[in-house]
């Protein structure tokens, strides 16, 4: 696996925590729970590999986010910038900060998930 500076922690944690699960420890699309969905998990090591080498950090970014979709279990993929939202308050309650804590999360994964590529 190639590791870049953005390699880190926080974002390996971000992986290990809602998307190993479904896409593998490894995130090699064999984990635990994806025998349980209407479709194939991804490997996610090879986002690069099916993108002619090129990392498409900011399309991941919106699927992670939730702009684009994919199918699971018959609907959405979880969408975690609703999910990073939860108890960040909303509306009104929803201050700049958290939507920068948001972003940062989704930011942070998507970085590991780009050092992950083989």
């Amino acid at each position: 696996m190639a590791q870049t500076a953005y390699a880190d922690m926080p974002g390996e944690e971000q992986f290990r925590n809602y998307c190993a699960s479904c896409h593998g420890a490894q995130a090699d699309g064999n984990g635990p729970l994806g025998d349980v969905l209407n479709m194939s998990v991804p490997d996610l090591t090879t986002i690069a590999q099916r993108n002619d080498g090129k990392f498409p950090f900011l399309e991941v970014v919106h699927m992670v986010d939730g702009r684009t979709g994919v199918m699971a279990h018959g609907s959405d993929m979880p969408v975690w910038g609703d999910q990073f939202s939860v108890g960040a308050g909303s509306g009104m309650e929803r201050d700049l900060s958290a939507v920068y804590e948001v972003r940062g999360r989704i930011l942070s994964l998507v970085y590991y998930l780009e050092s992950i590529q083989k």
